[in-house]
């Protein structure tokens, strides 16, 4: 007997008889152990769901590598992508019910309720785009079942990435609130830095919309922190920890610590306070809550919160009266960070750090790092012109689609050009993206948005110093493109993406 896809026989037909002739061997019971049913005509089926904390790169991208993945090797795979905009694609019951597997592909927490009773693998975004067909192929043979108890052994086995996770939950449902704050506080500066002060119109009511949006960009901070850690028990006392720590001048440092506080106290209540069967039932939207809001509360008041106020203080006078040579520091290392994995760990740290301090209202370190975060895949697509002849026709078509990309702020656009050629992309872009940072700095360029790219640009006041911040952008996505350009060798065949191949970039992602 000789086991195969059905893909593999239609790909090469002859090829595939040879293949069979020569592998065939006699099977015994049990032979079957480990191997993935493969019936005749019968493909497995699989269905997905992708995350990842802002919902607009690395969501969609992984799903696209999924899915010529699951073609490639035969696979019946369906993807519902949970980004910025909501659940597109959304599965079906009856397709979860005849599923042989459920891939989760999530950098943020992801409800499987209903997917109750089914196998279910999980990985994050990152390792689903570089490696999609292992990734399909190991959903299949390494599966489980999860129970309560598994789930919380999964937890268990990855502490360390499960507090980043939490983090990144939180981030990603606030980030709308801090975009939407930023660009009409942007606007209403449209109509002179202080018309805002006259009472009664229109930039002193988007000003004041704007700093409500930015009110509750903390307690959304917290409180889905919370929501990660411990499901819905967990809203109200993240909420309302961020809220104390916005009233105590915590900031996002106090939202964090708050939304950690109130997580693990509403899952410790949880999982150790046993109810009579008679009021089990309370537990959940009384007696969790009420609960863990007073630990969280006692704690931010009378042990946390005026300590790290002291702490957010400290770090945003240092930020705001900071000489030019450590401006110049700091605008190197975000901007570094921004481009050692491309939406990964590290790019989000930058990126968190910069987005939480908007609340405290300094917003030079997020000008430094959306800029540096456009020069990766805007220098990819300048290498693929200024060394054409070292590029196959398909990495120049992805140059140009990379270039689009990084003009609205999607690092991402350079992982499949970083998958194939880590060793030179990742330091290419790191040099430009430092370069890139630093001058955004040193020209004390600020930017109230966390997002939109250049495209920002196009809302007054956005951004001071416009010219200068574009000339950074510019210069260094030179360096990276020049950089790569001479360190780039011939041109090979094909990219990563959706291959089986594919390498993953040095800092992971």
């Amino acid at each position: 007997m000789y086991r195969a896809r059905p893909a593999e026989a239609l790909a090469d037909p002859r090829a595939f008889l040879q293949r069979a002739a020569a592998l065939a061997s006699v099977e015994v019971a049990g032979d079957e152990a480990g191997l993935v049913a493969l019936e005749a005509g019968a493909a497995p089926r699989i269905v997905a769901v992708t995350a990842c904390p802002t919902g607009v790169a690395h969501t969609f991208m992984a799903a696209e590598a999924l899915q010529l993945a699951a073609g490639q090797l035969g696979f019946a795979l369906q993807v519902e992508t949970q980004g910025s905009v909501g659940a597109r694609n959304p599965l079906d019951p009856a397709d979860i019910a005849a599923a042989d597997v459920v891939l989760l592909a999530a950098d943020i927490d992801v409800d499987t309720a209903r997917f109750a009773g089914k196998k279910i693998y999980r990985c994050g975004t990152g390792v689903a785009l570089k490696q999609a067909r292992a990734t399909l192929e190991r959903a299949l043979a390494e599966g489980q079942v999860e129970s309560a108890g598994a789930a919380s052994a999964v937890v268990a086995r990855d502490e360390k990435r499960g507090v980043y996770k939490h983090l990144l939950t939180g981030v990603s449902f606030m980030l709308p609130m801090v975009v939407a704050g930023g660009l009409l506080i942007a606007l209403s500066l449209a109509f002179g830095i202080d018309a805002y002060k006259q009472p009664g119109s229109l930039a002193a009511v988007l000003r004041t919309v704007g700093d409500t949006a930015f009110v509750l960009m903390v307690p959304m901070l917290a409180g889905y922190i919370a929501y990660s850690i411990a499901d819905r028990p967990g809203l109200a006392p993240g909420m309302l920890g961020g809220l104390l720590a916005g009233t105590l001048g915590a900031g996002f440092i106090g939202g964090i610590v708050a939304g950690f506080i109130a997580g693990y106290a509403a899952r410790a209540i949880s999982h150790g306070l046993r109810l009579p069967a008679s009021l089990e039932a309370l537990k959940p939207i009384l007696v969790i809550p009420l609960l863990a809001s007073l630990v969280t509360g006692l704690l931010m008041l009378y042990v946390v919160g005026k300590p790290v106020a002291g702490m957010l203080a400290a770090l945003t006078g240092f930020l705001d009266g900071m000489g030019t040579s450590n401006a110049i520091l700091l605008g190197l290392l975000l901007g570094g960070m921004m481009c050692v994995d491309l939406g990964g760990p590290v790019n989000k740290a930058a990126y968190a750090f910069s987005v939480g301090l908007l609340s405290s209202h300094s917003y030079a370190p997020m000008a430094a790092v959306m800029a540096a975060g456009m020069v990766p895949p805007i220098g990819m697509g300048l290498a693929t012109l200024l060394a054409r002849r070292k590029f196959a026709e398909s990495e120049r078509q992805a140059g140009k689609a990379a270039s689009v990309l990084g003009l609205c702020f999607i690092s991402e656009g350079a992982i499949p050009f970083a998958a194939k050629d880590p060793l030179r992309v990742i330091p290419a872009s790191i040099a430009g993206g430092a370069l890139t940072g630093a001058l955004s700095m040193y020209f004390g360029c600020k930017l109230q948005a966390p997002h939109g790219g250049l495209f920002v640009m196009l809302v007054p006041n956005a951004i001071n110093h416009a010219l200068a911040y574009l000339l950074a952008i510019v210069a260094g996505s030179l360096l990276t493109g020049l950089l790569y350009a001479v360190l780039k060798r011939g041109a090979e065949p094909g990219l990563a993406l959706g291959t089986s191949s594919s390498r993953e970039p040095a800092a992971g992602g």
